[in-house]
């Protein structure tokens, strides 16, 4: 299913979706993507949710993976007319 409207979104549902995580060039490599990575991860937990899903670019897939991510594989995203990747970890 593609949501086109945000009017759709369910705010108890069983799944949190990651959007984007994205830290500035400047920086890069102090851990802040890490952080507020650990944050969500513990914020979906505590509010019962199955897990977190996500899509990213293949060069991310190992930094998701860290946190427990599992790849399901090329996502059906069309976005910018790059490959994705879809990722989840279930709690």
């Amino acid at each position: 299913m593609r949501i086109r409207h945000a009017e759709m979104h369910d705010e108890h549902g069983a799944w949190q979706m990651i959007f984007s995580v994205v830290t500035a060039p400047e920086h890069r490599g102090n851990g802040f993507a890490s952080r507020v990575l650990n944050a969500v991860i513990d914020d979906a937990a505590r509010q019962g949710r199955k897990g977190l899903v996500l899509t990213c670019k293949a060069r991310l897939i190992p930094f998701y993976s860290k946190f427990g991510f599992q790849n399901e594989g090329i996502s059906k995203s069309v976005h910018g007319n790059v490959t994705w990747y879809q990722m989840r970890i279930t709690f």
